[in-house]
């Protein structure tokens, strides 16, 4: 079990609002290839939605002209508001989609993945929390693409055992779930989530089975320090997590909604919690300033299978 401690929590935003000029290690060059085109082609044929498109993800251009990238089921419109994310909030429309899982397997299919990573926005207005349509694109995936490793990136289900269990079930390759911040800034950062809950979550599912590798990510430059980022990183390790990322948190627009960037942290710095990250256990760490959830997914869970 992960033990709760005692922290202060923050109710308002850590820094005054402010239009700060990016450094020169965050420009990312724009890729506008034939693979890019038909990548943003293919998802609008099937109506799919990704969360490279959702989230203003800056690697977008990098990783549809190599032909990945992350789908994100359930919809566009998600049940929380977070205070770092881009992704619409509100009430979703409709029924959910049963035929997407079947879509997604399709579009992996069709580029020729050997991993797909599946995410969602978060839908607290179902039971389980979407936890079944995660379990259904495991399903297809397998059945369309035996040899794709599949990799879900999950919200936390409210804490709900059973919706873990019902995607642990459906055996993914790699069981993702963001922690996102320190836990002094989660009521300002994540006022719907809870720090522990995001843990327990990540140490049940190595629980319910040993042999899929976890993962887990957090951004850096929301107001927290340097000690901050290093103790929850190593709580995320005491979790018995596999593979962490790290990134910089880069605000998606400049409205009252999205908090402003603290400071940005250099490509040394994030060189620097690699190291920390590696001697602490992970079999793979992924730190840098435009580190993703998903990027070089791939390569990480194929660095920890080779341990």
């Amino acid at each position: 079990m992960i033990e709760p401690q005692p922290v202060e929590l923050l109710d308002e935003p850590p820094l005054p609002r402010r239009h700060d000029k990016k450094p020169p290690w965050l420009k990312v060059r724009l890729k506008l290839g034939p693979n890019y085109r038909d990548m943003k082609r293919l998802m609008r044929d099937l109506s799919l939605h990704t969360v490279c498109e959702e989230a203003l993800c800056p690697n977008i251009f990098e990783c549809w002209e190599e032909r990945t990238g992350t789908f994100m089921v359930l919809g566009n419109v998600c049940t929380r508001r977070c205070a770092f994310c881009a992704v619409t909030s509100g009430r979703p429309g409709g029924a959910v989609d049963h035929d997407e899982p079947h879509r997604v397997a399709h579009a992996a299919q069709y580029l020729g993945l050997k991993h797909v990573v599946i995410t969602s926005v978060a839908r607290d207005d179902l039971p389980d929390g979407g936890a079944s349509a995660f379990a259904e694109c495991i399903r297809r995936c397998r059945e369309y693409i035996p040899d794709c490793a599949v990799e879900v990136l999950i919200p936390d289900f409210r804490g709900s055992e059973s919706a873990l269990r019902a995607v642990m079930d459906a055996r993914p390759d790699v069981l993702n779930h963001n922690v996102e911040t320190v836990p002094r800034l989660y009521r300002v950062v994540r006022p719907s989530a809870k720090y522990y809950r995001s843990l327990e979550l990540l140490y049940r599912a190595k629980q319910m089975d040993p042999s899929v590798p976890t993962k887990a990510g957090i951004m850096v430059g929301l107001g927290e320090e340097w000690d901050e980022v290093i103790d929850t990183v190593r709580d995320i390790r005491r979790a018995e997590v596999d593979i962490i990322t790290v990134g910089q948190y880069l605000r998606p627009t400049y409205g009252e909604r999205h908090l402003p960037v603290a400071r940005y942290y250099t490509p040394e710095e994030f060189a620097v919690l690699k190291d920390e990250a590696l001697a602490m256990g992970f079999g793979a760490a992924e730190c840098g300033p435009l580190v993703r959830s998903s990027y070089h997914a791939q390569r990480a869970a194929s660095a920890v299978r080779e341990r």
